[in-house]
């Protein structure tokens, strides 16, 4: 337990921060499995408007060190070939 105070409120930043960024690390997984779906289903028009939604979250967590920078290109990569393909 942290007993200092500004160890105290670098306890509660830590654990908002962690909060945070879990929430948006669900967001994009959330958005790159609707995106897959519509790949599945031979909806090409929705898969490439889902597709820039999850490409603007995956470039936005990058930005702010949530995940890797080299993780969130590779997962846009992938993505991107994969609508391109269809």
């Amino acid at each position: 337990m942290a007993n200092h105070k500004s160890a105290i409120k670098r306890a509660r930043q830590n654990k908002n921060r962690r909060a945070r960024n879990r929430s948006r690390k669900s967001e994009v997984r959330t958005a790159i499995k609707k995106v897959r779906a519509a790949l599945s289903e031979n909806k090409k028009d929705v898969a490439a408007e889902l597709f820039v939604k999850a490409q603007s979250l995956l470039s936005r967590l990058a930005k702010t060190s949530a995940i890797n920078k080299k993780t969130a290109a590779r997962y846009t990569s992938r993505l991107a070939s994969s609508v391109n393909k269809a």
